[in-house]
């Protein structure tokens, strides 16, 4: 369908509240999800949810099987998370370093829940459930904290573990984010 622009940290679209989605396999949703699609590989990204593109809908998407951004992390599979509900499984916390495609070329560590359980519909209605752990659980915590307004730099416990990837990881090659 079309890359989209993606909003920078800075845009107050990116701190509002998102509106479920009411009507499933339509037209316009499928388009959403194409250019959601579209973009989140054009640049990359582990993940997109639809405020970044400046829709207010409670919409992710996210995946990751081979990616320059992350290349240590394990495989995600491709899914598309409308009106989510994220329920931790225990308490136990784990740090982890993230970054954004609304904070481009900058990385910070985060405590996300280790173990959740998340739960939606597709674009189509359908019923999505499963229970994840590590990066799996992190990139869903992530994308469902945009829709609530909530960009990672907001749970940063240390500010010295904020920065430049370029700064952070010298011996990395650039990578655009």
């Amino acid at each position: 369908m079309a890359i989209r622009s993606v909003l920078k940290m800075g845009d107050p679209r990116l701190l509002q509240d998102s509106q479920p989605v009411a009507a499933f396999d339509t037209p316009e949703l499928h388009a959403l999800v194409a250019d959601m699609r579209d973009t989140m590989v054009a640049l990359n990204g582990a993940g997109l949810a639809a405020p970044q593109i400046g829709v207010g809908l409670q919409v992710v998407i996210f995946g990751v099987q081979r990616n320059p951004r992350y290349p240590d992390a394990e495989e995600v599979p491709e899914t598309v998370l409308i009106n989510p509900l994220l329920s931790p499984l225990g308490e136990e916390m784990e740090e982890g370093w993230e970054g954004c495609l609304s904070l481009p070329g900058l990385r910070g560590v985060v405590p996300r829940f280790r173990r959740l359980r998340y739960r939606g519909l597709d674009q189509y209605g359908n019923d999505v459930d499963r229970t994840v752990e590590g990066f799996h659980a992190r990139v869903v915590q992530h994308e469902v904290d945009h829709l609530m307004g909530i960009l990672y730099p907001m749970r940063i416990p240390d500010l010295r573990l904020f920065g430049f990837t370029e700064v952070l990881f010298p011996e990395q090659a650039p990578v655009e984010e």
